[in-house]
């Protein structure tokens, strides 16, 4: 077998492969930009504002009207190879309404780089939230992180981040954490069809699925799959929470019912939707 009871390429691909479980996204990426085009119209923004050298390193930040406003940092999908932060200005639809000043964050591709590389960006972008001085609302010792797909895996690889040893912050610099369709074993993918675009290796693989690197302590860790999506995906989910409230970490697993990998985040757009509500819950509000 390669990976569990999967013997071939494509019996996993049936399970990872978004368009053959879903269809045909390009009605979903059409959302996305359509709507994320009308939030930056509609709500102030500082765009493309640099993190590091990278000309990728970039943030969408939409503030909150409160200085003390807490910050969700978050970090977008495509399986690491497509999209960027743009497609995603949306989530600050609801958030932002909701009193949460929110951050998305850019990273470079792969092919290009590397997923450690990813990895790396993604936890320089909290720690410039952190430790460089901004003129938007925001307070910077209330940083969550969330994610979606590829970026739900990031947010836990930031939230598993060792903050003080890594980065001389202070540990608990990140207060909680929302990965929403996320990946945390990444061996199916070393025989998927995103292979070549990531290059996955035994050792990459090691250091980067979330499973096999939990750390001693963490803030809250939420894992929300779509009840539609497939089996693969809610059983990593699943696991990954499993594993978590194991080594005694504060985890929750949560099933969104009827949606699907795409539309499981069509919610952001909405203040008063549950999903904007349990961000409210995890912050504080």
């Amino acid at each position: 077998m390669l990976y569990r009871n999967f013997a071939t390429s494509e019996q996993i691909d049936a399970e990872y492969d978004m368009s053959l479980v879903v269809g045909d996204p390009s009605e979903y990426f059409a959302f996305y930009a359509r709507e994320s085009a009308a939030a930056r119209e509609q709500h102030a923004c500082q765009l493309d504002v640099p993190f590091g050298p990278a000309i990728e390193e970039t943030l969408d930040i939409f503030p909150a009207a409160d200085p003390a406003a807490p910050i969700v940092v978050f970090i977008h999908g495509g399986y690491w190879r497509r999209l960027s932060a743009k497609e995603f200005s949306y989530v600050a639809r609801g958030l932002v309404r909701r009193g949460i000043t929110t951050v998305v964050t850019n990273y470079a591709l792969c092919p290009k780089v590397t997923l450690p590389e990813i990895t790396r960006q993604s936890r320089a972008a909290v720690a410039w939230l952190r430790t460089t001085k901004h003129d938007y609302n925001g307070d910077r010792d209330r940083i969550y992180v969330a994610g979606h797909s590829a970026g739900g895996h990031l947010a836990a690889r930031v939230l598993c981040t060792d903050w003080a040893g890594d980065y001389a912050l202070p540990a608990d610099l990140v207060k909680g954490a929302y990965a929403i369709s996320g990946l945390y074993d990444l061996q199916p993918l070393r025989y998927a069809f995103v292979q070549p675009s990531l290059q996955l290796t035994g050792d990459i693989i090691a250091r980067e699925s979330p499973a096999l690197n939990l750390p001693r302590a963490s803030a809250p860790l939420i894992a929300e799959v779509g009840g539609k999506e497939s089996d693969e995906f809610r059983r990593q989910s699943a696991d990954y929470i499993d594993r978590w409230q194991a080594a005694g970490l504060p985890g929750t697993y949560r099933e969104q019912a009827g949606r699907n990998h795409f539309n499981v985040i069509y919610e952001f757009n909405d203040p008063d939707s549950e999903l904007c509500e349990r961000f409210v819950s995890m912050v504080g509000g």
